[in-house]
């Protein structure tokens, strides 16, 4: 079984800080027309069955539905946190050999 060392750590923490900080700054995320029907496909939405029976040429006609999500402010600042812990566990950790 493998430990985890100084560098991993350090790696998750980055990376958990730029996705917290990526949160932080953007307020929703629209997903595209394509993505939205993929998405509801897996999850069996009652929108997938609505798209695949239109026909291709009234596509253009109708608006292109899309999802759009607002994460909630404290999943941002819940990754910064977790991140500049493992960033600082890190440093006081050893190096490794």
């Amino acid at each position: 079984m493998m430990d985890i060392n100084r560098n991993q750590y350090f790696l998750a923490g980055l990376v958990l800080l730029l996705l917290g900080i990526q949160f932080r700054v953007v307020d929703s995320y629209t997903f595209t027309p394509e993505f939205t029907q993929i998405m509801a496909k897996q999850t069996g939405h009652p929108l997938a069955a609505v798209n695949a029976a239109t026909p291709a040429l009234l596509q253009p006609a109708k608006p292109a539905i899309t999802k759009t999500i607002r994460p909630p402010e404290w999943i941002g600042w819940a990754l910064l946190c977790v991140g500049a812990t493992l960033i600082f566990h890190s440093m006081a950790m050893k190096k490794p050999d």
